[in-house]
């Protein structure tokens, strides 16, 4: 089925084809269309289109009003002050659009007009390392845009830059070497927590020893040439470090409920082999320097404390390549291989100006074309309640799994407390989608650059801007058409609507260019504040408008049916977030 324009994208185009026939030399005219509390939308284009064609602004207001096609879309025009106009939609228009919405798989959301190639850069864990919170943001972000991005037609490349490469490999290579059964597998365990257990064991005895006997440095810093040069027993070893690793970052994201395939994991390691030509291209060109030593590019605007320039060093004095060197690799990569429209960094606020750096030397360099975007998308920190970085008593990081775990325990009581009657699997399974939704929505529903803090108790409160909010709300709807008996949903346009449903089929009818807005400007706190509006706003219709027990079986009927559209689109809001929405809770 074909995309069901919005109330919005209906009325706006009306009052720019008035505007135009009022003022022929105004084609195309932005009536400045908003929502309002006047009326369901107010235009405020006319004043400026007055002062440009030196007309009274009320005068032509007028003359729009006038030119407005009569219809069942619009119930009332009024002219208002100098000129505004304040539009109220009939109650048969909301019926009906939403019942084209309703019929439609995608609620009526429109597809992209020119879907293109985007690759995204997120959830960048490190090899032989544990998770810890500074990785949330990066996944959960992550995935919710490949969500968006995806159903809204986008080809969409997942890549997951991987810290498995560099000096520390020849430290635990070597290790391992010496050490050969240090990643034995336990006959008694599995999964993440022991593939963790193991990495954690080499890594500390590996780094015990690195740090304390200088032949072994010695020895670790050799290995490191070995693996750069593909060394078979190095690489042999170095495929079971990275490995096993996944079989640890798989479990994390199981927990998170986020898809990782192998396929998607390329890290630094997939571009040593381009390294060299990168540099070598660089310098050929010119867009590179040689600087003390080393390779280095140089930019006008970008200078330290001291005034002197500060440079992005492509290689090291010593010959070592840095961050920046994988990175270009990458965009070469994903522009020339993968044919990328568009690459998408979610990488912490921090790296900014390296991304800066490195955008601009591609441009030069002639790998990022005016067809190519390649945009920082940077995220704040996670907080603690102090308001400082979120860190546990020692002052380190929280390892991720202990922050998932805790949110689901206090899920668990959240959940037991609510539904008495549930068996102890039925309040697993919903403490985990409670606590690591809490998680994911706290996270989404927070402007991408902010900081924000991390507070448990708040997240998982049925009340305010949470997820369980969200939860409750559908729960609650799928309660209501359990128990709706031999009624069903129905859209009766013929009917009158009362305030409460009018808000909410206002706001169910802007779901389409909601979820446009946030694909496009990247910005999925805007789809978390749009589903609390929804969910809000229903909450007020359940209060106001009885459904199984309206007056007469036809209202009982278009209650039903604002109640559905309101749980499918709930639920399909949480999904592109990557939030589960119980049946029950």
């Amino acid at each position: 089925m074909a995309s069901v324009p919005s109330l919005f994208a209906s009325i706006q185009q009306r009052v720019s084809a008035a505007l135009t026939a009022a003022v022929p030399s105004a084609d195309g005219a932005d009536p400045l269309l908003r929502r309002s509390d006047r009326a369901d939308f107010q235009a405020n284009g006319v004043l400026g289109l007055a002062k440009k064609a030196k007309a009274n602004p009320r005068e032509l207001g007028a003359a729009v009003v006038e030119r407005l096609p009569a219809d069942e879309l619009l119930a009332q025009v009024e002219l208002s002050g100098p000129g505004f106009l304040n539009l109220t939609v009939s109650d048969a228009a909301i019926t009906g659009n939403l019942a084209a919405r309703a019929a439609d798989d995608r609620l009526g959301v429109p597809s992209t007009d020119a879907p293109g190639t985007t690759v995204i850069d997120y959830a960048q864990p490190n090899v032989a390392k544990e998770m810890h919170v500074g990785h949330l943001r990066s996944s959960v972000i992550g995935d919710a845009l490949v969500r968006i991005l995806e159903f809204r037609g986008e080809r969409v490349i997942r890549r997951h830059h991987i810290g498995d490469w560099g000096t520390q490999f020849g430290m635990l290579i070597q290790h391992l070497i010496e050490h050969p059964h240090e990643l034995d597998h336990p006959q008694d365990a599995g999964g993440g927590d022991a593939a963790m257990s193991r990495l954690n064991r080499l890594y500390k005895a590996s780094r015990a020893v690195f740090d304390s006997d200088e032949a072994f440095k010695e020895r670790a810093r050799r290995r490191v040439v070995d693996l750069q040069a593909g060394e078979p027993e190095t690489m042999a070893l170095w495929h079971r470090i990275v490995d096993e690793s996944k079989i640890y970052f798989n479990s994390v994201y199981a927990k998170l409920d986020i898809d990782i395939h192998d396929e998607d994991i390329v890290g630094e390691s997939a571009y040593n082999d381009l390294l060299v030509e990168t540099c070598d291209l660089l310098e050929s060109s010119g867009v590179a320097v040689r600087s003390n030593g080393a390779l280095c590019v140089f930019f006008d605007d970008i200078k330290g404390k001291d005034g002197e320039p500060v440079p992005l060093i492509v290689r090291k004095a010593d010959g070592g390549f840095g961050y920046a060197a994988s990175d270009l690799s990458a965009i070469r990569d994903r522009v020339g291989v993968l044919d990328a429209d568009t690459i998408l960094y979610v990488v912490d606020a921090r790296q900014a100006l390296h991304f800066k750096m490195v955008f601009e030397t591609a441009r030069r360099a002639g790998w990022l074309t005016e067809k190519v975007r390649a945009l920082h998308l940077p995220f704040g920190t996670v907080l603690g309640k102090d308001g400082k970085p979120l860190k546990t008593r020692a002052g380190e990081s929280f390892r991720l799994e202990d922050l998932l775990d805790e949110a689901v325990e206090r899920a668990t009581a959240v959940v037991t407390e609510k539904a008495p009657d549930l068996s102890a699997a039925e309040v697993a399974e919903r403490a985990q989608q409670v606590g690591i939704g809490a998680i994911k929505y706290a996270d989404l529903s927070t402007s991408m650059g902010r900081d924000y803090a991390f507070d448990l108790d708040r997240m998982v409160s049925l009340t305010g801007d949470t997820s369980v909010y969200l939860q409750y709300a559908h729960a609650r709807i799928r309660s209501i058409l359990r128990r709706a008996g031999e009624a069903a949903p129905k859209a009766h346009p013929e009917l009158p609507l009362a305030p409460a449903e009018r808000a909410l089929g206002l706001q169910l009818d802007d779901f389409g260019d909601t979820v446009a807005a946030v694909a496009e400007g990247y910005e999925p706190h805007k789809l978390a504040s749009y589903l609390y509006g929804l969910a809000s706003a229903f909450t007020t219709f359940y209060d106001q408008c009885p459904v199984l027990k309206a007056e007469d079986p036809a209202t009982v009927e278009n209650r039903l049916f604002l109640s559905d559209l309101t749980g499918r689109t709930l639920h399909q809001g949480m999904s592109l977030l990557g939030i589960e929405a119980p049946e029950r809770l």
